[in-house]
């Protein structure tokens, strides 16, 4: 369902429209994409809110073969996504939006943070690094080598959609 809003634009004071859909995915009750958008000044902003609190969860899939990287996956507010055969992490912050993707779709968000770390390189260090870093998101996005998927959430709002993943109570804090 949809559902659209008047506001006021955060970044300019414009009128702007607020969009509100409805969703529903296997594992959760009720989803809520919020987005905001600008013509004046070209603000953007989305969010994924699942409404309520569930248990602390930990979800962990491997991923092994290119069908893996269609995996849904859902990411709250308060959920961090980890690949620890890449060292990569998304984590909450201040700014921390939700976001419903797939693990192609988190492949690709690394690639972007890459590339801007890439633009603002201030040693060959940083860039030789960053560009091994590049390499190896490459070489996952072909599953080249098999790598493993965790998400986790204290507040139970985030998920990896698939048969594959597995499900286990978060009991120790992020």
């Amino acid at each position: 369902m949809r559902e659209i809003y008047p506001g006021t634009c955060p970044a300019c004071g414009c009128e702007i429209r607020i969009v509100h859909h409805h969703l529903e995915i296997p594992h959760f009750p009720d989803l809520l994409i919020i987005s905001i958008a600008c013509d004046a000044c070209g603000y953007r902003h989305t969010d994924t809110i699942i409404p309520g609190e569930g248990e602390p969860v930990e979800w962990t899939m491997r991923i092994e073969e290119l069908d893996d990287l269609s995996t849904r996956v859902v990411r709250s507010m308060t959920g961090t996504i980890e690949i620890p055969e890449l060292g990569l992490a998304v984590e909450p912050g201040i700014a921390c939006e939700g976001f419903v993707t797939n693990v192609e779709g988190v492949l690709s968000r690394f690639e972007e943070a890459v590339e801007n770390v890439l633009a603002r390189a201030e040693s060959d260090e940083e860039r030789a690094a960053a560009l091994r870093v590049q390499e190896k998101i490459a070489a996952a996005r072909e599953v080249a080598f098999p790598f493993t998927v965790t998400l986790k959430d204290p507040a139970g709002n985030s998920a990896l959609v698939s048969e594959k993943a597995r499900k286990m109570r978060l009991d120790r804090p992020i």
